[in-house]
C-alpha cells in the first residue's frame, strides 16, 4: 500500500513494525493504543500490523471517521464488528507465522475465537503491550500538549484554591470547582476525579471528596489533572488553611526534601527502581518509612497512568522523552497526609518541570 509520510500514523506504525519478529502480526485491541497509533477514537476498534502493512478494523458507526485516517496513512480499513475473528482471518490469509496479542487485553471469548480462527498453523503469542513501550517516549508535539494541559490545570488551581480560598467549603465543592475551572479553560475532561482530602482524610492516598467542610488551620491534599487534546496532566499540592502545627510542617518539609532528592536523580539512563529508592530512603531516614506505601511516580500521556513506573518494583531505565510524576507522600492514619507531585520531562540532563506551582505548603484562605 502507498503511505503518506507526513501522516503521524506512518512513523508510529513503522516503529511498531520494527519490534515484530519475522513472520509475525500484532493485534492491537487496547483502544488508547489504537488512538495513539492511528488517531481513531472508537469504542470498538483494533489494528492488525504486519511487517509491511496494517489494517484498521472497526464497525459501521466509525466508518466515516476511520476512512480518511486510513486513506491518509495508506492502510486498509475493514468494517467488521467482530474484531478478533476478523484479525484471525487476516493472519490466516497472509500466512503469518504468529499473532502477537497483549496478554492483559483479550477476554476469554477472544481467546476462543483466536484458537478457533488461527488453528494449529499459527502460533498465538501472548506478551506485553508493544505499543505501551513506544508510547512511553513522547515526541516534542506530545510533550507540548501535556505541558499545555498542565498549565491549564495550574491556572484552575490558582483561581479556585489560591485566589478564592477553600476554608468553609466542602471537599466536594472544591473538587467540582476545580473541574469547572478546568473545563471553562478548554479541558475536554479531567484526567481523573479530583481528590480533595482535609485533615485525617488526607491520610488516604486516593481519598474520595466528601460533603465535609474544610476546617481552618489544617492540611488539605489536592490531586487533580486536566485532559487537553487527549493528553493528561497530573499534579498534587498539600495546602494549609491557616497555621499548622510543628509536626505537619516537619512532615511537609520531609516530603519536599524527598522530592528534591528524587528530581536530582531523574535523567536519561537513570534506574527507575533506583530513583524511587532515593526518595524512599530519605523518608525512611526521617522515621516515616512505614507511611510511604505507594510508588514514587508513573508515566503520563494519553492515559494518566502509563509507563514507565518509578517504584520498588520498577524495571528498566528512564529515557529522554519520558514524562513522569514525582510524588512522594507520608500518610499518618487518623491524623493527616502530605503529598507533593511534580510532572516532569526526562532529558539527557536535568528534568524539565512542567508544574508551575510552588511546592511549599501554600497558605490559602
Amino acid at each position: 500500500m502507498t503511505a503518506t509520510a507526513e501522516h503521524p500514523t506512518v512513523e508510529r506504525l513503522s516503529a511498531l513494525q520494527a519490534l515484530l519478529p519475522e513472520g509475525a502480526l500484532a493485534l492491537i485491541t487496547d483502544l488508547v493504543d489504537v488512538r495513539w497509533l492511528t488517531g481513531l477514537q472508537s469504542s470498538n476498534a483494533a489494528v492488525v500490523v504486519g511487517a509491511d502493512d496494517a489494517s484498521i478494523i472497526t464497525d459501521f458507526r466509525y466508518q466515516s471517521v476511520a476512512a480518511p485516517i486510513a486513506a491518509a496513512a495508506g492502510i486498509e480499513l475493514i468494517i467488521d464488528a467482530d474484531l478478533v475473528k476478523r484479525a484471525a482471518e487476516i493472519a490466516v490469509h497472509v500466512g503469518a507465522a504468529s499473532l502477537l496479542v497483549a496478554k492483559d487485553k483479550t477476554t476469554l471469548a477472544d481467546d476462543v475465537k483466536l484458537t478457533e480462527g488461527l488453528g494449529d498453523g499459527i502460533a498465538r503469542v501472548a506478551g506485553p503491550r508493544l505499543v505501551s513501550k513506544l508510547r512511553a517516549v513522547k515526541t516534542p508535539d506530545e510533550i507540548e500538549r501535556i505541558a499545555a494541559a498542565q498549565a491549564l490545570a495550574d491556572d484552575a488551581f490558582r483561581e479556585v484554591v489560591i485566589d478564592r480560598g477553600i476554608t468553609g467549603l466542602s471537599e466536594r465543592e472544591v473538587a467540582l470547582a476545580l473541574e469547572i475551572a478546568m473545563r471553562s479553560r478548554g479541558a475536554e475532561a479531567v484526567s481523573f476525579e479530583p481528590i480533595v482530602a482535609a485533615g485525617a482524610h488526607g491520610a488516604l492516598p486516593h481519598a474520595h471528596p466528601r460533603d465535609v467542610t474544610i476546617p481552618k488551620d489544617e492540611l488539605v491534599v489536592i490531586d487533580w489533572g486536566a485532559q487537553l487534546d487527549g493528553y493528561c496532566s497530573d499534579c498534587t499540592r498539600t495546602v494549609a488553611t491557616g497555621k499548622i502545627d510543628e509536626q505537619r510542617h516537619t512532615v511537609h518539609e520531609v516530603v519536599r526534601a524527598a522530592q528534591v532528592a528524587a528530581l536530582a536523580e531523574i535523567t536519561a539512563g537513570a534506574d527507575c527502581k533506583g530513583v524511587d529508592g532515593v526518595a524512599r530512603a530519605l523518608i525512611a531516614g526521617e522515621g516515616y518509612g512505614d507511611y510511604f506505601g505507594h510508588g514514587l511516580g508513573h508515566g503520563v500521556g494519553l492515559e494518566v497512568h502509563e509507563g514507565p513506573t518509578l517504584s520498588p518494583r520498577g524495571t528498566g531505565e528512564l529515557e529522554a522523552g519520558n514524562i513522569v510524576t514525582v510524588e512522594p507522600g507520608i500518610y499518618l492514619p487518623g491524623e493527616f497526609g502530605v503529598r507533593v507531585e511534580e510532572l516532569v520531562v526526562v532529558t539527557a540532563g536535568e528534568p524539565r518541570v512542567l508544574t508551575g506551582l510552588p511546592r511549599e505548603a501554600i497558605l490559602v484562605g
